[in-house]
């Protein structure tokens, strides 16, 4: 049950971030095989100049088309899995016109009990809720 916070600068249409959104969801599940109904996105728009993403190093420069992602999710997963997410995030952000270059992702792994649906009860801890398979 990944959390994913999405953050871009303003100026997208509201299809443009739907799908954008949709194509991050649609690699959790083929990558991770996630329910379908385990969607929670956070998707916030910034005014220009407020998402700063520079060259790490790397020899490439971002647009003001960055797409910054953060994944929180239950640890566990390989690293083979964790890459291949990053793969299929970028082709899938690549189908709606964005480039590599302009997919940022940090992925945050934490523990079943870190999670409370609502209700103020951590469901995982309760056996309200099925702990996920890796």
């Amino acid at each position: 049950m990944p959390l994913v916070r999405i953050d871009v600068n303003r100026g997208r249409s509201p299809e443009e971030l739907s799908a954008l959104s949709r194509q991050i969801h649609d690699a959790i599940l083929a990558e991770y095989g996630i329910p379908e109904r385990d969607y929670f996105h956070i998707l916030t728009e910034h005014p220009q100049g407020q998402i700063i993403a520079q060259d790490a190093g790397l020899g490439f420069e971002r647009s003001n088309g960055v797409v910054m992602i953060q994944i929180f999710t239950q640890g566990g997963r390989s690293q083979e899995a964790k890459s291949s997410l990053f793969q299929a995030i970028a082709g899938g952000l690549a189908e709606v016109g964005i480039p590599g270059e302009d997919v940022f992702v940090g992925y945050v792994e934490n523990s079943p009990g870190d999670w409370s649906f609502g209700f103020g009860r951590s469901q995982y801890v309760t056996g309200e809720l099925a702990v996920p398979r890796k």
